[in-house]
Formats: C-alpha cells, structure tokens, sequence
C-alpha cells in the first residue's frame, strides 16, 4: 500500500468528516449508517473505517472539531479588557455563526446531539463538554465584573452563564426550524438583558434612596 503525507491523511480524514456531517445534518444520528457515509465520502470502506472505527468514532470526532472552532470564537471575548464588553462580543460572535449559511448543517448536528445524549452517555459526554465551554468563559467574565462591581453580585455568575446560554439554544433551535426571525433585533434585546445584570450607578442609587 503506497505512503501517503501526513496532508493528504488529514485531506481524506476531513474528507469523511464532511460526509459524516453531510448525512447526519440530513437524517440525523440513527437514520445514518457507516454505509451511507462511506458512499458520500467517494471512498473505499478499508479507507474510512482505517481512520474511523464506528459512527460514535465519527460524532466524537465532529464533536471535537466543533470545540475547538467554538475555542477561536471564544477568544474573542477573552481578549477584552472590559468584563462587560466581552460578553457584549461573545453575543455578536455567536450572532454572525448563527446567521452563517456555511454553519447550517453543523448547528442542525449539534441538534441532533442534544437528543442523542439524552441516550448516549458518550455523546452526552461530548455535548456537555461543549456547553461547558462558552458557560465557563461566560461565569469568568460575569465573576471579573462583579469583582470590578460592575455587575451586581446578588447574582451568580453560573445563573448568568447558564441562563445566555439556555437563551442561545432556544435561536439555535429556532434558526434549524426554519423559524423567520430577526437576529439583530434578538441579539440587540440579549444584549439589554447583559446590561440589566450592571450596577446602578452612584446617582442612581441616590435618586432611588430620596
């Protein structure tokens, strides 16, 4: 069998991913055999199943892939100074990948994995390690602001973190119905909810005290 670089074994490993991902978008997890993926991939079943042993290998694999795109978005918001106007850039980051035509088949996968966990402890395993992600960049920015007391601290920062992103899924969930929304107006109205969490300013607080 002749040797092939390690750039034409990365080429056909996302070759197979991207089928994998192709077929799931389109019938989900358990209407998707190895069979139709290895037909969408244009290669021989010896070739996918040297790279994937079995379809849990293939969603773990598209799991991955996603975290470590979601990592780069992430960054973003960990690269500002201000607590506040990071989160204000995770909402706009997570905003253009909600309304990128490129994203739909991978936000429809990541559907299909919520439900999937719900009967698959290692995809579950995959989609909360996920989730875990942007929830602990978003209670590190809640918790920088509330020590700089710029966010009230009678709110937990885990509260927060886990009620933008339970708002973030409901516009997933949206977005892969077909739902016709305003995303701008959405994120314009998530972002009000952000600025809700602040502090009243010293002659606010003594406007309210008179």
């Amino acid at each position: 069998m002749p040797k092939i670089s390690d750039k034409q074994r990365e080429g056909r490993r996302r070759q197979i991913l991207e089928a994998a991902l192709a077929c799931f978008s389109e019938n989900g997890f358990h209407q998707t055999g190895m069979a139709d993926i290895v037909k969408r991939s244009g290669l021989s079943h010896g070739a996918v199943y040297l790279y994937f042993a079995s379809k849990d290998d293939l969603i773990e694999a598209l799991a991955d892939d996603r975290h470590r795109r979601e990592a780069v978005l992430n960054s973003v918001a960990q690269g500002s100074s201000d607590p506040i106007d990071g989160l204000h850039a995770l909402v706009r980051v997570y905003a253009a990948w909600l309304t990128d035509p490129a994203g739909e088949a991978r936000r429809r996968v990541g559907i299909h994995g919520w439900a999937e966990a719900l009967r698959n402890r290692r995809v579950r395993t995959g989609v909360v390690e996920g989730i875990d992600m942007p929830r602990a960049l978003i209670v590190a920015l809640v918790e920088r602001a509330q020590h700089d007391g710029l966010i009230r601290r009678d709110l937990g920062a885990d509260a927060i973190a886990r009620t933008l992103v339970a708002i973030f899924q409901g516009f997933v969930l949206q977005k892969c119905w077909g739902e016709d929304f305003d995303v701008e107006a959405c994120m314009a109205t998530v972002g009000s909810v952000i600025d809700g969490f602040r502090t009243a300013r010293p002659d606010v607080r003594r406007r309210t005290r008179a």
